[in-house]
């Protein structure tokens, strides 16, 4: 009790400097009662903060959500006993075989190919990009994908690009499984790693590294050059950046959107009915990811080739963007949020915080020069 006195004392103490500086009316007297609606018309940085609170949209976008547990009652729990035997027991080993033979035959091929064929270059590329296509047609069956596309099959032609939403990187894979894109993609560790430095680096693929700043003006010197190419691989853009949950459509990147060249959305949406596509990589790794997939029932996607968009006079590169995207989202059935996927990764800048203060206080004070 005494040190709350001492600080009422001391309080009642400062109240003659603060106003001096401050109009009487704007110090709230001791027993008046403060209304969280005050507060939030004060500022709409304080609007948006309890919006926020309330409705958490951005972290939503990469929330894995589990599937509902049915083996409530003694008379499901017996079935689910079942389907864990069948699904761990039988169909992972049978997977597994098939996933495994499906790499010796890749490997007992492409070797051959990329080592004798160097001096055939359209022939080793025309058979690298099938052999590509082969693996990862074993990957989706080592799932039991149940993949549907919709639309004309993509081909290589020179100045067009491919961007598509993404929920995981097997997003790649159903894609490559049909047409062997080159794909611009984070460079990642380990087994993954191997295979990008190896064999999707024969597709002409682009990798970056998100931490360095120097790899954004080499990827952008790289996509010009590739989209220039006659006999490159159609390229392949995820142009969120990021994993999403499918459910939302983060912001698209402007660098697939200034190239000048036609952009082929294309949208993908998976099923949940068997398993959840998304990967979080800030909670599991791939491996883990595609342990997940191998022991599910199967996987369930429909992918659509929507029609070719081009630039529209007077358009801006991110208008562009969001027009795809818009097209993409209503397509797979999915919400769009105005968030940049790369906070996933990096708190917002200081010029974004010193922004959000300077328009605090200027609200605050025309406030307290109101009353």
């Amino acid at each position: 009790m005494s040190k709350l006195t001492s600080s009422s004392s001391e309080l009642d103490l400062d109240r003659p400097n603060i106003e001096d500086y401050l109009p009487p009316d704007s110090i709230p007297q001791p027993h008046a009662k403060l209304r969280l609606r005050d507060l939030l018309d004060i500022s709409p940085t304080l609007t948006e903060a309890a919006g926020a609170i309330v409705d958490d949209s951005f972290t939503r976008c990469f929330k894995s959500n589990p599937p509902e547990p049915w083996n409530w009652n003694i008379y499901l729990f017996p079935l689910w006993c079942l389907g864990v035997v069948v699904r761990y027991g039988i169909l992972f080993p049978g997977r597994v075989l098939v996933l495994t033979i499906g790499w010796i035959i890749f490997l007992s091929c492409y070797i051959p190919v990329h080592l004798l064929l160097t001096g055939h270059d359209k022939l080793r590329k025309r058979l690298e990009r099938a052999l590509v296509e082969l693996i990862c047609s074993f990957f989706v069956a080592s799932w039991t994908g149940v993949v549907k596309y919709h639309g004309p099959r993509p081909c290589a032609r020179p100045k067009q690009v491919f961007v598509a939403n993404h929920t995981s990187m097997i997003d790649f894979i159903v894609l490559e499984q049909m047409t062997a894109f080159a794909v611009i993609m984070q460079k990642h560790p380990g087994w993954v790693g191997l295979l990008q430095s190896t064999i999707l680096d024969s597709l002409g693929c682009i990798w970056f590294n998100r931490s360095e700043a120097k790899d954004r003006e080499i990827v952008a010197r790289k996509l010009r050059e590739h989209v220039e190419g006659s006999d490159n691989n159609p390229l392949l853009i995820f142009p969120e950046g990021t994993c999403v949950n499918n459910q939302f459509t983060v912001m698209f990147k402007k660098g697939a959107f200034e190239l000048g060249s036609t952009v082929c959305p294309i949208a993908i949406k998976y099923n949940k009915i068997f398993v959840d596509a998304f990967w979080n990589s800030k909670k599991q790794s791939f491996t883990t990811h595609l342990l997940q997939l191998m022991t599910s029932w199967a996987v369930v996607c429909d992918v659509w080739y929507l029609e070719p968009q081009n630039m529209k006079p007077g358009e801006t590169a991110i208008e562009f963007a969001e027009r795809v995207r818009d097209i993409i989202s209503v397509r797979a059935g999915l919400k769009k949020v105005p968030w940049d996927g790369y906070l996933k990764y990096s708190r917002p800048s200081p010029k974004h915080r010193e922004r959000k203060q300077q328009s605090f206080a200027e609200s605050v004070l025309h406030r307290l020069e109101e009353k």
